[in-house]
């Protein structure tokens, strides 16, 4: 067999191994996430059509934000925070969880401050790269190319780049278990002014923000009512 031949011929091979492997790869992922489905399931499904399952994170979807935070004359940092949320309107504050082992806890804690940078569409990929990579590693603002804004409200930078910033200080943490839970107190917000309307009301729904829902991000999509809109009555045509 002449010598190109032999070279297709072993390429070839080489191509139909990997292909098999990849398909072996993909049939033992399949099986381990059909078996962590059977072991989430502890009844059979009921006359109402609903099955049991084991206590587990379900509240779905939720906002995936990026908490930024500063200590001292050290460097800021930036954690991607999912589980984060509004617990009270007056006075306005929101609470974010934090693994322990994550860099940005100790600087939260000793700080005692931090600010929650909504995410949009243009900021997803950002977003999800300040989740998986340490700050003891990376100057986050740096490599992402996101910049630090300096506001009158505290010494941790917000981020330029989002479309609302919330600064907080923090009122009280729990240790809960797998997270610490901080407690922010709202002291200030900056919006971008490109949202506002000529009358300074926010537009919130053109800044394409995201959710996390699964392990996957999401955009939020159309309108379906406005707060209160099941009881108000139609206006009468004249």
């Amino acid at each position: 067999m002449p010598r190109r031949e032999m070279k297709k011929e072993y390429t070839k091979k080489k191509e139909n191994e990997a292909k098999k492997e990849n398909a072996k790869k993909k049939e033992t992922a399949t099986k381990k996430e059909n078996t962590k489905k059977k072991e989430n399931i502890t009844g059979k499904p009921t006359e109402a059509g609903k099955v049991s399952w084991k206590p587990g994170n379900m509240l779905f979807p939720v906002p995936a934000v990026m908490v930024s935070c500063k200590r001292g004359n050290e460097k800021a940092n930036i954690v991607t925070v999912a589980w984060a949320g509004t617990v009270c309107s007056d006075p306005a504050m929101v609470s974010i969880s934090v693994r322990p082992s994550r860099f940005s806890h100790d600087i939260i804690k000793e700080s005692g401050e931090f600010v929650v940078n909504l995410v949009n569409k243009e900021l997803t990929r950002d977003c999800d790269w300040c989740g998986v990579k340490s700050g003891k590693d990376h100057d986050k603002f740096a490599e992402r190319k996101l910049t630090p804004f300096e506001s009158e409200f505290m010494k941790a930078p917000a981020i330029s780049e989002s479309p609302v910033n919330i600064y907080c200080k923090v009122k009280k943490s729990m240790a809960l278990g797998s997270h610490t839970m901080f407690l922010g107190e709202v002291v200030g917000v900056t919006v971008d002014e490109k949202y506002l309307d000529e009358k300074g009301r926010l537009k919130l729904e053109e800044a394409g923000l995201i959710a996390y829902s699964h392990g996957e991000y999401v955009a939020l999509g159309k309108k379906l009512g406005s707060f209160g809109y099941s009881v108000r009555k139609k206006k009468s045509r004249k």
